[in-house]
């Protein structure tokens, strides 16, 4: 692993893949992601429901189903591959200590009989090996980090808002200060309002902990609140990598021109867009571009599978047209 790449990079996969066994064949949720996470920044990923998000943040986590059919890859953490480490060290040294996760639905990741405090300690106790005393100290500072009153140390799930559910699942991924933290996401089924609140909290907390996120959502105009970088997802692969000033100023591959154009805007007359047509199935997809049967910029090279070619030193993009 090149030294540069240690020091600037914080997390880098390669070629990781998760397919999941399936009555029908097996389903290629991801397929040959690549990507680089910088320390202290936010990588958005994007893309339409059913395209890998979800099942990408399960491969960096190895939070796997038992129908499994196929994982491999290379996932780099601070100049070291976790995918050689064995399941048990990686749960003792990297899940929750290094890299953490908010799942959706904060009330569903929430244990109804045990008090919020109890269970955002929780994992101070087990992976930092702090008394429960000192866990619940950690938990009461992560607390105020979230913007979480101190009271609600005592409370039960079932007595909270979405919101504040929302900030006490983040408190949880929180509380062993790890590097990375996984949002799957994090502002469904919220208002609009609480959903502004949790972009703030988010940038807050990058800015005081230096903590590096990626946050997994469909929402364009919310994740562009917290976004440094945004990778485009689709159909299993990563098309798209870009910085976020670029991205929705100018995104490059068609599939994201398109998921841009049909975001509503404030300013100016433009109708939002549609994509035509549907996503290919992930048992069967296709052996070119994957998104070649939706694209107005079609031509013969499609035919063949484009790799990520490097447009420039923060510019990646899936597409023959860049060639």
């Amino acid at each position: 692993m090149p030294t540069q790449t240690k020091e600037k990079e914080l997390l880098q996969l390669k070629n990781l893949r998760l397919h999941f066994r399936t009555t029908r064949g097996p389903m290629q949720a991801v397929d040959g992601v690549n990507f680089e996470l910088p320390r202290n920044q936010a990588t958005v990923v994007i893309g339409e429901s059913g395209c890998g998000k979800s099942s990408l943040a399960k491969a960096i986590l190895r939070l796997l189903p038992r129908n499994v059919h196929h994982y491999s890859g290379e996932v780099w953490l601070n100049g070291q591959d976790i995918m050689k480490l064995s399941d048990e060290r990686f749960r003792q040294e990297i899940r929750w200590r290094k890299v953490s996760m908010v799942p959706q639905a904060a009330m569903n990741a929430l244990n109804p009989v045990m008090r919020i405090g109890d269970q955002v300690a929780e994992p101070a106790m087990i992976h930092l090996g702090l008394s429960k005393q000192e866990a619940l100290q950690s938990a009461l500072r992560m607390f105020e980090q979230v913007g979480v009153p101190n009271d609600f140390l005592h409370r039960y799930a079932f007595e909270l808002s979405g919101g504040m559910r929302q900030r006490a699942a983040i408190a949880m991924a929180l509380v062993t200060l790890p590097d990375l933290v996984i949002l799957d996401e994090p502002t469904s089924a919220l208002d609009v309002l609480t959903q502004a609140n949790i972009m703030n909290l988010l940038k807050r907390v990058k800015r005081d902990l230096e903590t590096s996120f990626i946050l997994i959502t469909h929402d364009i105009a919310t994740s562009s609140e917290l976004a440094d970088n945004v990778a485009v997802m689709y159909a299993g692969q990563i098309v798209e990598v870009n910085d976020a000033f670029s991205f929705f100023d100018k995104p490059l591959h068609p599939y994201s021109q398109k998921l841009m154009a049909s975001v509503p805007r404030l300013r100016g007359n433009a109708e939002p867009e549609f994509i035509t047509g549907t996503p290919p199935s992930l048992l069967n997809p296709p052996k070119g571009c994957r998104f070649a049967d939706r694209c107005p910029a079609r031509f013969e090279k499609c035919s063949e599978e484009p790799p990520l070619i490097v447009h420039s030193d923060s510019r990646q993009v899936k597409c023959w047209l860049y060639v």
